[in-house]
């Protein structure tokens, strides 16, 4: 099987054990699922489909967070956009502030020739603001990064520098952003940077409209491609 074949299927797994799990759990996963989708015929002939689930858990001093996500797109009936992404991390609380954690992304990207990324950092974390509306933490540690990016297959050490923003707007709405720096611990010219912004408007008590802005900037990438890929995405999100 290969990569994109290995993400999907991560993709349609985690579809399917977000929803088990939040059963088994009675109720203690807070999860969604979101879909977007444009067509154009006529003067244009462009297609976009975009799909994502998400779910986080709770547990004494435990946060675990899985998801996943693709996009798929043709103008003209040449494909223009091909890419599937799965994470997971593991929090550990060990005061209210600080924690650490464990962190596993991987990725796809036909169109940026990304054959595959895996990604896995351990490191430490702190909330420099944690209330009942709003969140701001910020996360370091090691790496680890394999990846066929065009005919080149590497395997480095980096570092991980994120932080992330949750911010509840009120009872209807949120807002988040979130960024990471993932440089080679030997070479600094070869950094990648993810950055989101999002935000969440309920319609009714599941059904929601979401917005997301995706950025992701490889310094080196592969042959004959631009360093930045800039994603909008709109569709509807089903919270359960």
């Amino acid at each position: 099987m290969n990569i994109t074949g290995i993400l999907t299927s991560i993709i349609l797994a985690t579809a399917m054990a977000v929803p088990a799990m939040a059963q088994e759990a009675t109720k203690k996963w807070d999860s969604s699922a979101a879909i977007g989708a444009t067509v154009t015929k006529g003067n244009s002939d462009t297609l976009l489909f975009s799909t994502g689930i998400q779910g986080t858990r709770k547990w004494d001093k435990n946060v675990w967070q899985l998801g996943a996500d693709g996009a798929y797109g043709e103008n003209q009936s040449v494909k223009n956009t091909e890419v599937f992404h799965a994470f997971t991390q593991f929090n550990r609380l060990f005061s209210d502030m600080v924690f650490g954690y464990l962190r596993a992304d991987g990725l796809h990207d036909s169109i940026a020739d990304v054959e595959y990324r895996f990604t896995l950092s351990p490191g430490a974390g702190y909330y420099f603001i944690k209330n009942d509306r709003m969140t701001l933490s910020g996360e370091v540690g090691p790496g680890f990064i394999s990846e066929k990016v065009g005919s080149t297959t590497k395997n480095y050490l980096s570092l991980r520098v994120a932080e992330r923003f949750d911010y509840k707007i009120n009872d209807r709405a949120k807002l988040w952003q979130s960024a990471e720096w993932l440089p080679q611990v030997d070479n600094l010219n070869n950094y990648i940077i993810n950055a989101e912004i999002g935000v969440d408007t309920k319609i009714t008590t599941n059904l929601s409209l979401r917005v997301t802005l995706n950025d992701t900037y490889d310094n080196e990438p592969a042959p004959g491609r631009k360093k930045n890929d800039l994603k909008l995405i709109a569709g509807v999100a089903y919270s359960f």
